[in-house]
This record gives C-alpha cells, structure tokens and sequence, in this order.
C-alpha cells in the first residue's frame, strides 16, 4: 500500500507556479504530512514537536478572523507554539470545506485535534470516518478528561486539571490553601504525550500498515505526572502534603537564605549529606543522632533547616554555590526568567533560537531541548499568515486554478 507520506508526493506536478514549499525544520521526520487542528496550548504543544523535527505540518484555520485563544497571532505565545508550519484557511461547516479536508486527510500521515469530544464526529472528520479511506492515517485526540466516560463532555482548561489531578494539593506552603505551578503544566504534559503517542504509533504502523487513534487528556497527563507522589497513595496509602519548597522526602532539600538572596540546596543520600556536613564545617552532624539518618532528618527537618541558614546567611550565594559545587554538593541559583536566558549555560545550549517573525521582524523563540547528532531541530520559519499557503495547499492535492477561485468566492476557503 502507498503511504500517505507517498500519496501527496506524488501531487508535486499540481503544484502552482512559483508555491512556498513547506519548511524542513529537521530530516528527522522529513516527508510525513501533519494536519493540525488544535487551537489553545496542549494540541499546539504536541504539533509543534512534529514541526520542530522536520513534518510538514498544514495549520488548519476558519477563513474568517477568529478569537486565538492563545492569545493575538502576533503575541509571543502564539509565536512560540506556530512556528515551522505552513496555514489552510478552510471552513469545516460548509460541505465544500469538509470535502476538501476530507482529500487532503487522504493524503495525511497524521492529524492531531483537541475538539470538544463530540465535535468532530458531528464534523464528520472523527478516526472512524477518515480511517476509512486511509487506513494508515494516524489520529491523535487530545480532550480535557477523555473521550468517553462520566466527566468526558466537561470542558477542558489546565487549572482546572491541576486541581482535579491533585497537584494543587502538593503544591505552596503548609497550610496557605491549594496552589497552582507557575506554567501550565497539564497543557503541556498532554501535548508531549501526545506526540509520544503518535510517534510510538509510527513505529508501529511499520510492522502492522495500519494507523491508529491516539488518545490522551489534561487529567491523564496531569495524574501520570504525580509520579512517585501517585506512587506513595497508590502502594502505602500516604496521601501527601504540601511541603512548599522543601522535598517532601529528601532532607536536606530546599531553599536557603544567603547573605544576598536565595539559594537551592539539594542534599540526597548519605554520601552527599556527609559532604554536605563537611562543606558546612557542621562534620558533628554526621553522627548527631537528631540527623545521623534521613528518617532522623526527616523528623527534625526544622530544627535542621534553621540551623542550615543560619551559617548560608554569613556568605553569598555565589560562594556558597561554588563550595558546594566543587564538593559535590548540588546547589544552584534561583533565577528569574531574564537571568534564565542570560545563564552561559543556557546561552551555549542554545534554547534561545533566532527567526524572523512575519508580524514581530528579528526575535527570538525557545527551541527544542533535544540535541541530536545527526538530524537536529531548527526553527526554519516564522508561524504562517492565516492562509498563507491555502493555494499552494490546494494544488498539491490537485485543485485546479478555477475550483480554488470558486471555493474562496464561496466562503469555503
């Protein structure tokens, strides 16, 4: 069977003169076709790691002006989740719109959708229905709660999974009422699975020639990501607690006032914890029976604690970060996001990445986080204009001149 990745190469004779052939930001997924239909922040989360290693992803839009939910197109949160695609305008209420998805789905790898439920049945573009006619498609859903089941139908938002996914009831300080992390973190975990998923079914699709439905939520994305807080509740019962900035297990771990700020100490097992000692000029508390273990520590913590910052007070944190460092000790600073990108760490890993917004002119993105030795990741163009690329889109697949005309006479494109 000809591959969908085949199928639409095989439409380059279509093509119109002089078209904007689709950025290569990586060879690693080189010739797979993606049609996003994600909006917000989880959909484009997961798109954006097809685009960034090399797809050919087709963002589909309304033909009219909508609300971006993400906020404007030319604010940096769009600019950051759009990048190394190219944009469809088409109107999947009208049945031209819906056909001419429908044809170019055929010729689709993959297609990744974070719709209500119901939506995309009713659209008529759901798995069951595309699968049909192009059984290698691989489909990704991303859903607040999943698809099916009691809360499936709820509408999704990131807080709101933090809250029901028992994050917020670990995170901020003992006593000071739930709170959430700085980031939208089952947004962005559910968009990274995603991916995980649609990859892991790539692979597959090679022995077996059949795509599948990937499916994954904010609430899946957010309990899975408790982690070994699951796994305390899961195996002994432990139902944790919020413990602010100190680890809720590893003793020492937390924040610490210097004589010019904040420090993060991180002091796990009793190799480090003796270097610790030693580093501290505290070697006593090795055999101090208040701390001599970690379940000692653990029952002491706030006398350890108050007795760690009263000697981190004495000195920098530049210099408390350079003893324990060199001692093996983990510690580092605690910076703001602009101290982020001017760290030399930072800077040589080169996560900062340049481009050329359409809308912004010479800026600067995030980039991936993967270095890979033969196939990396580049941010080879800015996001796309809405429907920069319908056309061009549309001959691939073999429009003629005259039916894309009357289609954007008609409203659907």
């Amino acid at each position: 069977m000809t591959s969908p990745a085949n199928q639409h190469s095989a439409h380059a004779g279509n093509t119109v003169e002089n078209s904007t052939p689709a950025p290569v930001a990586s060879a690693a997924l080189k010739g797979l076709r993606v049609l996003d239909l994600t909006r917000v922040r989880s959909g484009p989360t997961c798109v954006r790691q097809l685009a960034d290693w090399g797809a050919d992803v087709i963002k589909i839009e309304a033909p009219v002006d909508e609300a971006q939910f993400g906020g404007p197109r030319h604010g940096p949160d769009f600019q950051n989740l759009h990048r190394n695609k190219r944009s469809l305008t088409i109107d999947l209420k009208s049945p031209a719109g819906v056909a001419a998805f429908k044809r170019l789905a055929d010729t689709a790898d993959i297609i990744v959708e974070n719709f209500r439920p119901g939506v995309k049945a009713r659209l008529g573009i759901d798995y069951a229905t595309l699968s049909m006619t192009n059984p290698r498609l691989i489909y990704a859903s991303i859903s607040g709660f999943g698809q099916d089941g009691p809360l499936a139908d709820r509408p999704g938002f990131d807080q709101i999974a933090q809250g029901m996914g028992g994050l917020m009831s670990i995170t901020g300080e003992p006593g000071s009422g739930p709170m959430r992390v700085g980031i939208p973190i089952a947004d962005l975990c559910a968009g990274l699975f995603a991916a995980q998923g649609i990859l892991i079914a790539l692979f597959e699709r090679q022995h077996s020639g059949h795509g599948q439905w990937v499916q994954t939520s904010l609430l899946q994305a957010q309990v899975f990501m408790l982690d070994f807080q699951a796994a305390r509740f899961l195996m002994d019962g432990d139902i944790p607690q919020q413990a602010g900035n100190n680890h809720p297990t590893t003793i020492p771990t937390g924040v610490f006032k210097t004589s010019d700020g904040h420090m993060n100490i991180a002091v796990t097992g009793n190799q480090i914890w003796q270097k610790f000692c030693e580093s501290m000029g505290r070697a006593d508390w090795i055999d101090d029976a208040r701390y001599h273990n970690a379940a000692a520590r653990s029952q002491n913590r706030a006398a350890l604690n108050a007795e760690i910052e009263a000697i981190t007070l004495t000195d920098t944190t530049a210099v408390w970060i350079d003893k324990f460092n060199d001692a093996g000790v983990p510690a580092g600073e605690i910076n703001d996001i602009g101290q982020v990108f001017s760290n030399p760490q930072v800077r040589h890993l080169g996560l900062a990445q340049p481009v050329v917004s359409q809308e912004r002119g010479a800026t600067e993105l995030v980039g991936q986080p993967i270095i890979m030795s033969r196939t990396p990741s580049t941010i080879a163009a800015p996001p796309p204009l809405a429907g920069q690329h319908t056309s061009d889109i549309l001959a691939e697949i073999g429009y003629s001149a005259a039916e894309i005309a009357a289609m954007k006479a008609s409203g659907a494109i």
